[in-house]
């Protein structure tokens, strides 16, 4: 999958990822996530290896490319009615430009041919939590550290006709 922007912006991608990409995704996603997690006073890089390890799964893993270069990755676990946004981070430098909304179009559009619901976790304070809601992700429940949230399945929305 491609795209490139209207106004001229260095064309996305999506690639898929290997075992061999595990360190550099982890360190990505320690650079994503540092500033929401210390402001919880929970950034710690051993668990964080440990969180990404314990799902890691290549084939449901991709990286985001931007004019070639990885900016991200993004993990989409299937499930037997729902798919799970387990993973979705853009490299600081990368972030504010749209790539996140191009990624998770993919993963919705995906979805929505599917049939199926989007579940997605994000951490408490942080500004993913936003980003999820303005993309019609709505609030289930909370727990200690997370919000929990549903994209409904195309035929439970109430976004008109399917």
């Amino acid at each position: 999958m491609t795209l490139q922007a209207a106004w001229g912006a260095a064309p996305l991608a999506l690639a898929p990822a290997s075992d061999d990409d595990f360190d550099a995704l982890l360190a990505l996603r320690m650079a994503a996530m540092r500033e929401s997690l210390q402001r919880l006073g929970r950034f710690d890089p051993d668990r964080a290896r440990e969180r990404l390890s314990r799902a890691f799964e290549p084939s449901h893993t991709r990286h985001i490319l931007q004019a070639g270069e990885r900016v991200g990755f993004v993990v989409v676990l299937p499930r037997m009615d729902h798919l799970v946004l387990d993973h979705l981070y853009i490299a600081p430098p990368a972030q504010g430009q749209g790539i996140g909304s191009w990624v998770l179009g993919q993963v919705l559009a995906e979805a929505d041919r599917l049939g199926m619901a989007v579940r997605v976790t994000a951490l408490k304070l942080s500004d993913a939590n936003r980003f999820y809601q303005r993309h019609g992700f709505e609030l289930q429940h909370e727990s200690a550290w997370d919000l929990h949230y549903l994209r409904p399945a195309p035929g439970d929305r109430d976004d008109g006709p399917v």
